[in-house]
């Protein structure tokens, strides 16, 4: 597992259309050109990786360190890839807002059209924007989801959420690769270094709550209301004074009548629950801990390049023409890789090993 940070600020605004325009064109020459060298799971593998991912952001030419980055670069790819997803046999559903809703739509559709099983898929999409926004409680509300899959039913997931009382945004990444069990440190990166105070229930540390909230769930919902109420009267340390604020047992109540009469076998079964959000599971993980001793972990999962410009002028405004130039010859060397032509790809590729940090250390060491 990779962890790694990045600090987004939330920005306003977005891509110029003469921008945007050429984002997809080399949004698309830049994933076939690692499908093509790197295979399909080649490309899941870097976009779940943060720091690629924001590489590929600033090399799209948007502003570096924006929140926006993260939902106009995963916008160009899958844009850019428009009406080539079968042939390269990767696709992309999702978006951000309204269009991070249709996703399990879009996964269906492309699993009636290619044979892919599009039930585990939709089920690995739905349980990652569970886990992000009820079982990792860190203040940030998501608002962007989009699931990249290919044929062999290998997927990874972008997703961000805002934090408007900081204004900072967090990206989450996944990679199916990785994900061993979706309840425990599933992500392959939480990327913001803006910390806080975070209910992280999908750490290792949370196995014993985990355990315990599902087996609360089991109980009567007067019992855990009851509980509820004992805890509020309670004397707590500031954190939980912070966890407990806005919960209302009554109203939990309800949830609470649902969760026993599905009687979920396990966390991950309570997680996609309709109608658990947030507070069911904060309410769960409480009673764990004070009534039973099964301590949740309080740890952040966050832990923490310009090719042609960005967007907002740093480090200098983007350069169309260089621009256009970066755009045509991949798009060539690409068509005449498919003939069977690699000399363009083998320059590329000699860049690659030219520029890779090993060689970047030997360089550095050897001029000083």
């Amino acid at each position: 597992m990779k962890r790694g940070t990045a600090d987004l600020p939330l920005h306003h605004g977005r891509a110029p259309k003469w921008l945007f325009s050429r984002m997809t064109q080399l949004a698309r020459e830049v994933s076939e050109l690692v499908v093509l060298e790197h295979g399909t799971g080649g490309f899941l593998k870097r976009v779940s990786d943060p720091f690629w991912f924001q590489s590929l952001g600033c090399v799209l030419g948007f502003d570096w360190h924006s929140s926006g980055l993260t939902t106009t670069t995963c916008g160009a790819i899958k844009e850019g890839l428009k009406g080539r997803e079968e042939e390269l046999g990767f696709f992309v559903a999702g978006g951000k807002g309204a269009a991070s809703r249709k996703t399990p739509d879009e996964i269906a559709v492309w699993g009636s059209r290619t044979g892919v099983d599009a039930d585990r898929l939709i089920d690995a999409s739905r349980t990652s924007a569970k886990v992000d926004s009820a079982a990792v409680q860190d203040g940030y509300q998501i608002y962007h989801h989009v699931f990249l899959f290919d044929r062999a039913g290998e997927w990874a997931v972008v997703q961000q959420g805002m934090n408007e009382s900081n204004g900072m945004a967090r990206r989450y990444h996944w990679l199916s690769s990785g994900v061993s069990d979706f309840v425990c440190e599933p992500h392959n990166a939480v990327c913001c270094d803006r910390r806080g105070e975070t209910l992280n229930l999908v750490a290792e540390k949370s196995t014993p709550a985990r355990r315990t909230s599902a087996e609360l769930a089991l109980r009567s919902p007067d019992d855990l209301t009851a509980e509820l109420r004992r805890l509020q009267s309670l004397a707590l340390p500031r954190r939980h004074e912070i966890i407990l604020a806005d919960i209302a047992p009554t109203r939990l109540a309800r949830i609470f009548v649902k969760t026993y009469e599905a009687q979920p076998e396990t966390f991950r079964d309570l997680l996609r629950l309709p109608g658990v959000g947030a507070k069911t599971i904060r309410a769960l993980s409480l009673i764990s801990e004070l009534v039973y001793g099964a301590a949740p972990s309080y740890e952040d999962p966050a832990r923490f390049s310009f090719a042609h410009g960005g967007k907002d002028g740093i480090p200098y405004p983007v350069d169309r023409p260089l621009y256009d130039q970066t755009i045509d010859l991949l798009g060539r060397a690409i068509r005449r890789a498919k003939l069977g032509q690699k000399a363009e790809l083998d320059a590329l590729r000699r860049l690659d090993r030219f520029f890779g940090t090993d060689q970047v250390a030997v360089r550095q060491e050897a001029a000083g």
